[in-house]
């Protein structure tokens, strides 16, 4: 197998005007399912305990266009989004398309600006809910 698949990810304001998030250096998601086995001192897992489901993501973008302002916007005014990642050339990725939605931005962190190479920021925060779409099989999601 040969890997050329390019992903594309991006987000739709409030106005529900979507933006392609580009050039960008990384987007990494993350999800947490957390389940807590429950223990009695005659037994060991007895049952389980299941926390809230925890999805958050990080963003690395270059400062390059108005991509870092528009997602700077989002954050100071604590402006809810959405983020999709689909995929953009090629045929290699299992998923037709992520979606994170009602995204919240928590922190933001700049480079410096230096002679030498666009600045960056690295955006960072979560998610409330998300749908996955795979190639095959049945679509996943977050939502109640």
């Amino acid at each position: 197998m040969d890997w050329n698949t390019r992903l594309v990810v991006k987000f739709t304001d409030d106005a529900k005007v979507e933006h392609t998030i580009s050039p960008i250096d990384s987007f990494s998601p993350s999800f947490s399912l957390g389940a807590e086995p429950i223990h009695s001192i005659e037994q060991t897992h007895i049952g389980v305990i299941y926390s809230p489901k925890s999805m958050n993501f990080s963003i690395s973008v270059k400062a390059i266009g108005d991509v870092v302002a528009r997602l700077t916007k989002l954050a100071f005014e604590g402006t809810r989004f959405s983020i999709s990642l689909l995929e953009g050339e090629g045929t290699d990725w299992a998923f037709s398309t992520i979606v994170m939605s009602d995204c919240v931005i928590t922190s933001c962190t700049p480079t410096s600006a230096s002679p030498s190479g666009a600045p960056g920021a690295t955006f960072s925060g979560f998610s409330l809910a998300s749908v996955s779409t795979p190639k095959a099989g049945v679509t996943a999601s977050s939502l109640p």
